[in-house]
């Protein structure tokens, strides 16, 4: 048994909304998300663990030495980031962070018009089942989609690292912006690159394999469910 709304369009959903709420009932949730993205990107406890890991990373191994330094705690890096820096100093780098929710936009906008272009393509081609795209197709557009969103917003990582881990430099930017002018300044544009290569091997990686995923899991699902919808 087919519900009422089961074949309804995005475009008609819209307008259903509209109708019973108006324009507002477009933005429903926005105030929750938007915190939770204030959360996700700029959160204090992001800041303290790069300040962690930094320390960590800048303090000299001497495996002659007894006993090993003692590691500063979460509570410990907190108090420290709040003398040097006051309770601004827990939001430093909310600036780049926010900039950053572009990142999985321009990966579904880049996905999505690569996706349409392989299908016209192969409709062009008029080959048989061509419209139909595999989990190969989805793997390397998933892979490639990540490839240019993070291409593109990777300085501003750059600077918001920095700025999270509490780089002597980063005291200097002003602004992101002023950020990225100044790296640019003093190291080239290899400066707002730098550990590019990890970055984009972990998450184009993780998203090939997600898009990937979740095509097969919609196919699974969609095959389950099928004989349940047109009972």
């Amino acid at each position: 048994m087919k519900t009422k709304n089961e074949n309804k369009s995005v475009y008609q959903a819209v307008i259903d909304i509209i109708k019973r709420e108006g324009i507002v009932g477009l933005y429903s949730g926005l105030n929750s998300s938007l915190l939770g993205v204030a959360v996700t990107n700029g959160n204090p406890i992001w800041v303290v663990q790069t300040s962690q890991a930094v320390h960590t990373m800048n303090t000299p191994s001497d495996e002659c030495s007894s006993p090993a330094p003692k590691k500063p705690g979460m509570l410990d890096t907190a108090a420290q980031i709040l003398r040097t820096g006051g309770f601004a100093g827990l939001w430093r780098g909310i600036g780049p962070a926010l900039v950053l929710v572009i990142n999985p936009v321009l990966q579904y906008t880049v996905f999505e018009q690569l996706k349409n272009t392989l299908v016209r393509r192969r409709r062009a081609r008029a080959v048989p089942g061509g419209t139909v795209l595999t989990d190969l197709d989805f793997f390397i557009l998933g892979a490639l989609s990540k490839l240019v969103a993070t291409g593109i917003t990777y300085p501003y990582i750059v600077v918001k690292s920095r700025l999270q881990g509490g780089h002597a430099g980063a005291q200097r930017y002003r602004s992101t912006l002023h950020g990225l002018q100044t790296i640019v300044k003093e190291e080239g544009i290899d400066g707002l690159y730098k550990g590019v290569g990890s970055k984009l091997t972990q998450s184009v990686l993780t998203a090939a394999i997600l898009f990937a995923g979740q095509r097969r899991i919609f196919e699974i699902t969609k095959r389950a469910i099928s004989p349940v919808v047109t009972k």
